[in-house]
């Protein structure tokens, strides 16, 4: 399988820039890309998907096992010609979840992204040096410079010859941003004459990018690795799933693996749909609604109608931006507070900085949707929203020590700040999926469904 893995030496090197071009170059070149985004982050393969229409996946290896990266590479891979595979962070940071762990774990190798802004040859020499010989061994095959200008690549080339690394090109300065906000990147839809500043980088990355040279890195089979055994649940279970501006945090992978189970998924929007889905289940996933507060608010028809569910039985995975949405109140960006679903007390507000961010493990205080006592399943949390009523259903640590309560939930219901990685723990989904299953049955949803 085709890959290689576009690592950076920090956030804000141009990773997700140099990605983009050299995807939006392959695509120009009429070949068939996929790509990956190492690490949890929901935008970039939001981005990578809505922007080249290419099949994406998220691989950590802080949730993942070798066998379940592999896994994901491979299925999301299927059929195309090559892998482009983004870091996160710089290259060594973030332990189990960092792109030198993704790398060792799928035998991938690396390109280096270096930002050149401010820096001259010596120093560019100085900072691939380190990272070459940091940690070794390590995966790195080469570099690509970031906003170099081009009188310097030739003086560059040499230093990666005398330090025994390859040279693979070199992008400009330019003008085209990709723009953020307070979660990241802006989300593909947002971004006015997208096309256009795609197009300028696939350029760019034609012409000083050595393309063929990044296509033959590697065409060595991922390491062996077997998908796990699954049930499907031949009641077909529908899953009612929140998908619009203000509920977009979805891992694609994980709706993979509720189709795998057997589930119908049925998207709709809180923002301007009326009416709920029929379904068994349901799922709100994280995104942006204190920026839609107000009008998910005026859509009083279908708050009303996730709340009679609810109350009714139905079971619910509800993650960060979708907890504060089942809460009383939320307040948007200017603090005024807009009645929500009022099927948990509490309310969400503004903070000053990200709360709780990175990995942690959850312990589960009780049984629950997703699990027994006692259990652990893996999250993160990004978020800048708090709330007055995290819940106590589960403890969650982080490595430095640091513990807490957070999360409602019942035999019905998993809802908190804590994003989940379903893919790193099958069992959570079916044992979800199976209490839609139950909730179809006994509830009639539909006609030809029972419980499993």
């Amino acid at each position: 399988m085709k890959r290689f893995l576009l690592a950076g030496t920090g956030s804000g090197c141009g990773k997700t820039t140099v990605t983009c071009a050299v995807l939006a170059a392959l695509v120009n070149r009429g070949l068939h890309p996929a790509a990956c985004k190492c690490g949890p982050d929901y935008i970039d393969p939001m981005f990578h998907r809505a922007v080249f229409g290419v099949p994406t996946c998220n691989a950590d290896g802080f949730f993942c096992d070798r066998n379940t990266l592999c896994t994901l590479l491979s299925e999301t891979g299927k059929g195309c010609d090559v892998m482009v595979m983004e870091g996160v962070m710089g290259f060594y940071d973030g332990g189990e979840g960092s792109a030198c762990t993704l790398s060792e774990q799928t035998e991938t190798p690396v390109v280096l992204i270096i930002d050149c802004k401010g820096m001259g040859t010596e120093s560019i020499g100085a900072v691939l040096s380190g990272f070459l010989h940091y940690r070794t061994p390590n995966r790195i095959a080469g570099c690509i410079f970031n906003r170099l200008p081009e009188r310097l690549a030739p003086q560059i080339q040499a230093i990666c010859k005398a330090l025994g690394t390859a040279y693979f090109g070199f992008l400009p300065k330019t003008d085209t941003t990709l723009p953020s906000r307070h979660l990241g990147l802006v989300t593909a839809p947002e971004l006015q004459d997208l096309q256009t500043q795609i197009a300028v980088l696939a350029g760019l990355a034609e012409q000083h990018l050595r393309l063929d040279a990044l296509l033959k890195l590697t065409d060595t089979p991922l390491p062996p690795h077997q998908p796990p055994e699954l049930p499907c649940f031949s009641s077909h279970p529908v899953i009612a799933v929140a998908r619009d501006k203000a509920f977009c945090f979805q891992y694609a992978e994980d709706l993979r693996l509720l189709e795998q189970l057997g589930c119908v998924l049925r998207f709709f929007s809180p923002l301007s749909d009326r009416k709920l889905p029929a379904a068994d289940g349901l799922l709100l996933p994280g995104g942006y609604p204190e920026l839609y507060a107000r009008q998910l608010s005026e859509n009083k028809q279908i708050r009303q109608a996730i709340a009679e569910k609810l109350h009714d039985g139905m079971p619910v995975i509800a993650e960060c931006g979708g907890f504060l949405y089942l809460q009383e109140t939320l307040s948007d960006e200017t603090g005024t507070p807009y009645p929500m679903v009022g099927f948990l007390p509490g309310s969400g507000f503004q903070t000053e900085r990200l709360q709780r961010f990175g990995y942690l493990t959850l312990t589960a205080q009780r049984d629950n949707l997703l699990c027994r006592k006692g259990e652990t399943l893996r999250a993160h949390e990004f978020h800048y929203w708090d709330s007055t009523n995290c819940g106590n259903g589960f403890t969650a640590e982080k490595k430095d020590g640091r513990t807490w309560h957070c999360i409602h939930c019942t035999e019905r219901v998993y809802a908190g700040f804590p994003h989940l990685y379903l893919c790193a723990h099958p069992q959570a989904a079916v044992r979800f999926v199976q209490t839609c299953a139950a909730y179809g049955g006994t509830h009639g949803t539909y006609p030809e469904h029972s419980a499993n």
